[in-house]
């Protein structure tokens, strides 16, 4: 009789601790932060050498965790997104954290108000299913770049206007040639970027949508002598270089 006892004893302590076991996964579970969710509506420029991809990995090397998703044909607009409707649908599921807008460099007035008038669209639809909205800025072609001023003041602009998050990466392209000239942003063709342009561009919008610095680079996409000048060009075009 007493071996049955103790055997019951020892049988309901395990259940006890089973079920602390698995309330405290639960709690641990239910603390983690969610990931942010980002879909991306854009062209050429952000598919090539996949920035969304860069982004979730850079998330990674700061243990966090970004779950993207992309829409985008080559030489769209938005205007064309809009009209083609997959970005539109895109954003109806719901369960994003922000939409990351993207057209071409936009720097004639004509192209800002097309931006413009767009991204107010998309942002009201995202603000549908509480999703914010972020314009990443681009750059223009190698041989018109006089246009930088021009292409910052449309994103800029389209940002204010639609209440969105400005993601200079075009600007931190600048910066970044300011601390060092010899750095290659422009791919053969002298408009889509090399890997190192796609890598500033997802620093720029890893730092702007998180609100944190990259403390850790994704090691094998950048030489690990160029990740310092491209942390600090992306934070001065944030303006959240302490300076």
């Amino acid at each position: 009789m007493l071996k049955i006892t103790e055997n019951s004893m020892r049988l309901r302590a395990f259940r006890r601790l089973s079920t602390a076991l698995m309330l405290l996964g639960i709690v641990m579970e239910g603390s983690a932060p969610a990931p942010l969710r980002l879909l991306f509506i854009g062209n050429s420029l952000t598919v090539t050498n996949d920035v969304p991809a860069m982004v979730e990995a850079l998330a990674r090397a700061n243990g966090e965790r970004i779950i993207t998703r992309t829409v985008a044909f080559p030489n769209y607009s938005l205007e064309d997104h809009w009209n083609q409707g997959d970005a539109r649908r895109a954003i109806a599921e719901g369960g994003w954290s922000c939409v990351v807008l993207q057209q071409g460099p936009s720097a004639l007035p004509e192209s800002r108000m097309l931006l413009v008038d767009y991204a107010r669209r998309f942002a009201e639809e995202a603000r549908r299913v509480h999703a914010r909205t972020a314009l990443f800025m681009v750059w223009p072609e190698s041989s018109r770049a006089r246009d930088f001023d021009g292409v910052k003041l449309s994103y800029q602009t389209a940002a204010h206007e639609a209440g969105g998050i400005f993601l200079p990466a075009g600007e931190a392209w600048r910066v970044a040639w300011r601390r060092d000239a010899t750095l290659v942003f422009y791919g053969p063709d002298g408009f889509h970027p090399t890997q190192l342009g796609s890598y500033l561009s997802a620093l720029v919008i890893y730092q702007g949508l998180t609100g944190k610095p990259s403390v850790r680079s994704a090691r094998s996409l950048v030489p690990e002598a160029d990740a310092p000048v491209l942390l600090e060009a992306a934070a001065q075009a944030l303006g959240r270089d302490g300076k």
